[in-house]
């Protein structure tokens, strides 16, 4: 293993995870949150996966590595891809194989399940969805937030969302909406002009995240192709770790992404005031990555061939 770049608030490591994770001190992380490459099962992806009971003993192994680097505090979040059992329209359920595995086999509690909606996702996969016309196209993957305790470090007040227009009119006019200063709803729910009028600048967000992935014009690519390499296939927005990093921890916490690819989540935790350690098994990957702390196209040349070539980066 070996650190392939730092910046002013985190680093990136080329090594195994299951091996990088057992040089951090125990208690020692607040939030691990990744994406690992998912089982397609009889689909090598060029970032490497296994399949089936393997794939699931082999994230557990991991999950039981990590457990006891987490603070008492900390969570783990995972977010792992829908797939489809091999040659056949029917969906393999390893998510929650995994997740049983988790809860039973290592103690972690299921914190919340969350689900993130990827607005922008194309028809897939093609046998059953393009070609046949049997299924819907997957556009959501299961994100798992884990915790070693029932009450982990948690803000929600951090992750407001928007207020609806219709919202905004009841705030500001809650007479119109509610004649009676205390209202039944037909769901049973009791309306108080005082508790739901009050303006906590934004709602409560639902654990259904809506996130677009289609941002194919940012720094990371435009470097990738002035440098004629291809991006990593499997990058999610960095609006999901926004979302946790924020949700989840405070500035100054430790963030780690133990499958790091391009390192969405190093830049989320670096511009969020996070610190960070992010990890990559891919000398290619892991040297791609440091794009996204570059300042120009000569740059990410240089660094990239640097890393390549063995040399740890400052930036």
């Amino acid at each position: 293993m070996r650190t392939a770049y730092t910046t002013q608030l985190g680093k990136t490591i080329i090594g195994d995870c299951a091996e990088v994770l057992q040089t951090f001190n125990d208690n020692s992380i607040d939030l691990i949150i990744t994406s690992p490459p998912f089982p397609l099962e009889g689909r090598k992806k060029t970032y490497g996966n296994l399949e089936g009971q393997d794939y699931i003993n082999w994230l557990t192994d991991i999950g039981k590595i990590a457990y006891p680097k987490l603070k008492d505090t900390g969570s783990f979040v995972i977010d792992l891809g829908a797939v489809y059992n091999k040659g056949l329209p029917t969906y393999s359920i390893y998510q929650y194989r995994v997740l049983i595995k988790f809860c039973d086999d290592l103690n972690y509690h299921l914190a919340q399940p969350f689900y993130w909606h990827n607005t922008s996702a194309l028809p897939s996969p093609i046998e059953w969805v393009n070609k046949r016309k049997l299924r819907a196209k997957n556009s959501v993957n299961t994100i798992w937030w884990f915790s070693k305790f029932p009450d982990p470090k948690a803000n929600i007040m951090n992750v407001l969302a928007p207020y609806s227009k219709r919202m905004e009119q009841f705030i500001s006019h809650p007479d119109e909406f509610v004649k009676d200063e205390r209202a039944i709803r037909p769901s049973g729910h009791v309306m108080s002009k005082r508790s739901w009028a009050k303006n906590n600048s934004g709602a409560i967000p639902s654990n259904l995240l809506q996130f677009s992935n289609s941002n194919s014009n940012g720094k990371y690519l435009r470097y990738c192709k002035a440098c004629n390499i291809s991006g990593h296939p499997a990058r999610f927005p960095i609006d999901v770790p926004n979302f946790f990093i924020n949700f989840l921890t405070q500035k100054g916490d430790l963030v780690v992404d133990i499958f790091a690819g391009s390192n969405t989540t190093g830049e989320s935790a670096e511009t969020l005031d996070r610190r960070w350690i992010s990890i990559e098994l891919s000398d290619e990957y892991a040297a791609a990555s440091s794009f996204r702390f570059c300042k120009d196209e000569d740059q990410a040349q240089k660094s990239y061939l640097s890393i390549l070539n063995g040399q740890s980066i400052n930036f």
